[in-house]
């Protein structure tokens, strides 16, 4: 036999065992091994009031509104968000000491949920609060995933007729939510 027929053997012979020695059977069910936890995270309510619209209201609420809240109206987000955070940053630039209430109502306006902040009148620090659901919160996740309204509402606990001394004077309220889901 010559060399190169012995190199042809070897060659065939490789090329052979190979695909048995290197490859595997490949498992296309680790998708049940995956577990995936993405943290979402988005703007909720924002509101402003320049003082000028508050002075012009004479009754005691200056603000009262409903927001439709349907972020996890979806089965798939309610019955998979896990925990997560809401958090309020409220500014207030008035001359005006503020009541301001967050209150989150389920499809029947039956109120689940309630926070409430006693703002100063200017010059204040931004005031911000976190309020954590489910997991290692101290609220119920079941808040979260049975709200389908925010109710926003704030009452002007002084006078009608002062104006601060910093422009543009408003008070500003944001909320914002970060919460995991669960994909799987």
């Amino acid at each position: 036999m010559n060399f190169k027929g012995i190199l042809l053997r070897m060659g065939i012979l490789v090329w052979a065992v190979l695909p048995a020695g290197c490859a595997e059977e490949q498992d296309f069910d680790q998708y049940q091994d995956l577990n995936v936890t993405p943290t979402v995270e988005a703007s909720m309510l924002y509101v402003e009031a320049p003082e000028r619209i508050i002075n012009q209201i004479t009754d005691i609420s200056f603000v009262q509104q409903t927001f439709n809240f349907d972020a996890f109206a979806e089965n798939f987000v309610a019955e998979r968000v896990l925990d997560g955070v809401v958090t309020y940053e409220l500014e207030n630039t008035t001359s005006k000491p503020l009541d301001i209430r967050f209150e989150y109502l389920d499809d029947a306006d039956n109120v689940l949920d309630t926070e409430t902040f006693a703002v100063p009148a200017a010059p204040t620090a931004v005031l911000r609060r976190e309020v954590a659901y489910g997991g290692m919160g101290n609220r119920s996740i079941d808040i979260i995933r049975n709200t389908s309204a925010i109710r926003l509402s704030a009452a002007n606990l002084g006078d009608n007729t002062s104006v601060s001394s910093i422009p543009d004077p408003k008070v500003i309220l944001r909320s914002s939510a970060k919460f995991r889901i669960r994909l799987k």
